[in-house]
C-alpha cells in the first residue's frame, strides 16, 4: 500500500529503503500554493537510529508489511527478552536493546503484541496502561495536606515513578506506559 506524505502520523510504520520506521515526531508546514512539506522524525524499528526527514509536495512512501501477534512475555536473560504465542508454542525473542524502556513494563505472564516485519520479530506494543504493584515507597508525614505532594515509588518490576503521597505499599496502580507516568490507583 502507498502512503501520502500526509498521512504520516505519530505511530504510522512505513518503510524507506527497505527499512520499517516509526513516526516519532511529526510537524507539517503548508506552502501555500507549492503544497506542503513535511517534517518527521522516525525510528528504525529494526535497529532502533532515529533519524530526521524531510518531506516534499506529493512524495509517496510505501507502507510497512507489519504484522502482529498475540504472545505472553516468558523471561528475559538480561540479553535477550523472550516471548511464546500460546497458541502454536513458538517461541520469540527481542534484544534487551529493542525493548529499550518497555521492559520496566512487563512482568512474567504478561500478553502484549509482537509485531514481525519479513518473519522477523521487531518490536512489542504495549498495552497503554499496565496494573504494577507498587514494592517501596517512604511513609507520609503526618499533617502534610499539601495536595500536589509527590514521592518516588519501586514497582515491581524495578522501575521507579513519581506518585501522590497517599499511595503505600502494596498498592496496585497503573501507570502510563508512553509516559511512565502514574494514572491513578486501581481498586480492588
Amino acid at each position: 500500500m502507498v502512503l501520502s506524505i500526509t498521512n504520516l502520523k505519530k505511530g504510522v510504520l512505513f518503510q524507506l529503503d527497505g527499512v520499517p520506521y516509526r513516526v516519532v515526531e511529526y510537524n507539517q508546514k503548508v506552502m501555500g500554493r507549492g503544497g506542503s512539506i513535511v517534517n518527521v522524525r522516525i525510528k528504525s524499528v529494526l535497529d532502533g537510529k532515529v533519524l530526521e526527514k524531510t518531506f516534499k509536495g506529493n512524495e509517496q512512501l510505501e507502507s510497512a508489511d507489519v504484522t502482529n501477534q498475540t504472545v505472553q512475555y516468558l523471561y528475559n536473560d538480561g540479553s535477550m527478552f523472550h516471548f511464546m504465542n500460546q497458541e502454536t508454542f513458538e517461541q520469540f525473542e527481542i534484544s534487551a536493546d529493542m525493548m529499550g524502556d518497555g521492559a520496566g513494563y512487563l512482568k512474567e505472564g504478561d500478553t502484549v503484541q509482537l509485531q514481525f516485519f519479513n518473519g522477523l520479530a521487531i518490536n512489542v506494543e504495549l498495552p497503554k496502561n499496565v496494573p504494577l504493584l507498587v514494592t517501596y515507597t517512604e511513609s507520609v508525614v503526618k499533617g502534610d495536606t499539601t495536595s500536589n505532594i509527590t514521592k518516588d515509588a519501586t514497582l515491581e518490576t524495578g522501575i521507579t515513578v513519581k506518585v501522590p503521597a497517599f499511595i503505600k505499599q502494596g498498592d496496585v496502580i497503573s501507570v502510563d506506559t508512553a509516559t511512565g507516568a502514574y494514572r491513578e490507583r486501581v481498586k480492588d
